[in-house]
């Protein structure tokens, strides 16, 4: 297990870009993204997120997610098997993440993903706030 993850982490902003690198508007609210994510030294991890924006767009839907499970690092990618989330994220699916650590941010990169009729890519930046 690779300790560099180990702790708590706040989530400080989220960003997205299409398949041509445009940027788009941020997920859970962008700069205003609420979230925490800990993991444990012993392969045990938990997040929730969710859109911090005080009030959304008409016609808007608040985005929100929160997963646990046992995970595995290998110091450049995370896969976490889902063993409780909420309903958008399938138990038993395995979360896979591309991970960069920028001095005190660790940054999580799911798998570039079809919304609508085109692709997006989204990264998501992450303070240790906590050593556990």
């Amino acid at each position: 297990m690779n300790s560099e993850i180990v702790g708590t982490w706040v989530l400080v902003r989220g960003e997205v870009s299409n398949d041509a690198g445009e940027s788009l508007s941020g997920p859970y609210g962008g700069e205003k993204a609420m979230g925490l994510v800990r993991f444990n030294a012993d392969g045990r991890m938990m997040a929730v997120l969710c859109d911090g924006r005080p009030s959304l767009p008409v016609g808007a839907t608040r985005e929100y997610n929160s997963y646990c499970g046992n995970y595995t690092f290998d110091g450049k990618q995370l896969t976490t098997t889902v063993d409780a989330s909420a309903p958008s994220i399938p138990v038993g699916s395995a979360q896979v993440r591309d991970v960069t650590l920028e001095g005190n941010r660790l940054v999580l990169r799911p798998p570039a993903r079809a919304v609508g009729n085109r692709l997006e890519q989204r990264a998501l930046y992450w303070e240790k706030i906590a050593d556990i």
